[in-house]
């Protein structure tokens, strides 16, 4: 080769290095400057939010999430370790990513904060191998108000033992965030900016706040029989890792995790949202005209104690009669009543005009010592023949306590509990249970879930009373978000600790918490002694939801939501904190109508202040007492129908 030849190799090489060098420089800035490579990454249809996978220089793969504010990306999470491995030192390796898909879904609920849903999103499918060459799967889909992602075994795992997962989100030091400990029954509190070490362990859902007015809810949904719930841990403070529970089965080509979700945007984006059912399996009920929401007397808060006392089972029953409630909740111990047994119990309903629920263990938890009926549900020709005795007297559905946590075992029971008893068109209730990741749109029976430090701990312990305010102004943000919540609310008189709610505070629960089938816990003398009007309240009160909006609130502090149904809006808001609280409000969007507004008196003799206003009157501003509250509920004339 002469040297001419040579000098112009020399050119080229320095031509097509430098080449390379400017093409790595942009693609290791180009997230930060928002230059995206579309090849790795999928955009929400309203462009607001970006899932982008990224490649370092050894093809190792880490996924984050930006969001559009002001015309800037922000990186909002990054998940630097992802993905189902068999130990902590496996890794992924890219392969490919398929085509982008949009996806249209337009469908209807039987209950939750919204009855008709539709939701956009663009999904594509990253494929990843391992180091025995064997292919999995990310799903990804990026919806207007958040992102969700699940992992699928897609190719060379056969029967392999259940994998670990080693997805991390990591989070900016700075964010606040409100966390739960875990606690396989979902009984804690949210703590706001909690000290944080390796191996702290938290519930879902989580909340986070990147930046100011960013907020990211992180949970879970669509869990099948085939999977154990999971949690976070810290792997260090602002990281957490997905910690699945016991799974004992074997796994295969075509397994897959829930769904990883995370719902971002603002404050309102977060509660009026409904990607925990947007991403889970459609209804599998097609007979559901059965199905009919409703509020509940339930018989246990009062007197910390079952239903053995037939006497005190008619007491509720008569309640639910004379407020034109729909249900009444024969709690524990109803199989060894007294004074009268549990088919007494059932004609006496049925004179009365009143629909019963009916208690079980669920026999996988507590057990010694516990409360029945128990081994009635477990095998599934006893479970059958329980069912069919119910449906055959009339009982509309029944609620199951005292479940074994988040196994896989355990969900495959609550499964089958809900195929079994919509056989039988009975609605369902899980107590002491693990946390809603959209079964209520697959089983619609799924009236309600506990996983709540609820009012049912006024009897447990004296540390409910001093709390309660500011953990009642964080669950909507929280654990109302994800699903029913069956927190049993409204009780104006005392159970075994005081509470130091106000009147209005504790009505304005029954709609800030939604749950299908809403269990009103006072003694029945409590609710019979209170004003027509509130009397009248409960009669008319919708337990389901064509819309909610949440008007305004902050974590823990106070909040306020309206929520529509036919026709009508009912605004609720209460206050967290100990001192007096000023809050304006925005009700522009409720253009007609006659309401009434309860609001606290301050005077424990007569705690009720009752207005009547109409549209062109609704408040600009609502001042709250210490603890207190206020409900606005347009006037009906009589019962609303589901």
């Amino acid at each position: 080769m002469n040297k001419r030849s040579l000098l112009i190799c020399a050119l080229a090489c320095i031509f097509l290095s430098a080449v390379c060098l400017i093409v790595a420089l942009l693609g290791a800035s180009s997230a930060a400057d928002g230059k995206f490579d579309q090849k790795l990454g999928l955009t929400s249809p309203n462009g607001k939010i970006r899932f982008q996978c990224e490649l370092n220089v050894d093809n190792i793969p880490s996924l984050n999430v930006y969001y559009m504010t002001d015309g800037e990306w922000d990186k909002v999470i990054s998940i630097p370790k992802f993905g189902l491995t068999e130990g902590a030192d496996a890794f992924l390796s890219y392969k490919n990513a398929s085509k982008t898909i949009d996806i249209q879904d337009n469908y209807k609920m039987l209950s939750g904060k919204r009855l008709h849903c539709i939701n956009q999103a663009t999904e594509r499918t990253f494929s990843f191998v391992d180091r025995n060459n064997r292919t999995q799967n990310v799903i990804v889909r990026a919806y207007n108000n958040g992102v969700a992602f699940r992992f699928a075994l897609a190719k060379g795992y056969s029967e392999c033992n259940f994998l670990q997962e080693q997805t991390t989100y990591h989070f900016a030091d700075s964010a606040k965030r409100w966390l739960q400990r875990f606690d396989d029954s979902y009984e804690k509190f949210y703590w706001p900016n909690p000290k944080e070490r390796e191996g702290c362990h938290w519930a879902y859902p989580s909340l986070f706040e990147p930046k100011d007015s960013l907020y990211i809810l992180i949970t879970e949904a669509d869990m099948t029989g085939k999977n154990s719930g999971s949690s976070l841990r810290n792997t260090a403070a602002s990281s957490y890792k997905i910690q699945n529970d016991e799974n004992r089965l074997a796994l295969s080509d075509g397994w897959q995790t829930p769904w990883r979700v995370a719902i971002i945007g603002s404050l309102a984006d977060v509660v009026e949202s409904t990607l925990v059912t947007d991403v889970s399996t459609p209804c599998r009920i097609a007979d559901n005209e059965w199905i009919k929401p409703g509020v509940a007397s339930w018989i246990y808060w009062a007197y910390n104690h079952g239903s053995s006392d037939y006497q005190i089972v008619k007491q509720y029953i008569d309640l639910a009669a004379e407020l034109k409630l729909p249900y009444t909740l024969i709690d524990a111990e109803w199989d060894e009543m007294h004074g009268g047994n549990i088919y007494e119990a059932i004609a006496y309903a049925k004179q009365k005009g009143v629909k019963l629920l009916m208690w079980y263990n669920s026999t996988t938890k507590w057990v010694d010592r516990a409360p029945g009926p128990k081994y009635r549900l477990n095998k599934a020709e006893d479970r059958e023949k329980e069912f069919k005795w119910l449906e055959d007297n009339g009982i509309a559905g029944i609620k199951i306590d005292f479940f074994e946590g988040d196994k896989q075992r355990t969900n495959q029971y609550c499964i089958e509990l809900l195929e079994s008893a919509a056989k039988h068109h009975l609605l369902v209730n899980f107590h002491g249970a693990t946390l809603p990741r959209g079964w209520q749109r697959t089983y619609p029976n799924l009236v309600s879930t506990e996983a709540v430090m609820g009012a049912e701990w006024y009897n447990n312990a004296p540390f409910l009373t001093d709390r309660a305010a500011m953990h009642n102004a964080t669950l909507p943000f929280t654990r109302g978000v994800v699903g029913s919540m069956d927190y049993t609310p409204c009780t104006f008189t005392d159970s075994q600790f005081p509470h130091i709610t106000t009147h209005a505070h504790e009505l304005a629960l029954t709609v800030l918490f939604e749950s299908a089938v809403l269990h009103l816990a006072d003694r029945p003398t409590s609710y019979l002694s209170q004003p027509t009007e509130v009397q009248r309240f409960f009669t008319n009160l919708p337990t389901v939801w064509d819309e909610t909006k949440l008007v305004c609130g902050y974590p823990g502090e106070y909040v306020v939501m309206a929520r529509e149904r036919n026709g009508k809006w009912y605004v609720a808001g209460i206050n967290g904190s100990d001192s007096e609280r000023e809050i304006a409000l925005n009700l522009d969007f409720i253009k007609n109508g006659k309401f009434k507004m309860f609001t606290d008196s301050g005077n424990p003799d007569n705690p009720w202040t009752i207005t009547n206003i109409d549209a062109n009157n609704l408040p600009k501003t609502v001042k709250l007492l210490p603890r207190g509250g206020f409900v606005i509920a347009e006037e009906s004339s009589k019962n609303l129908t589901y």
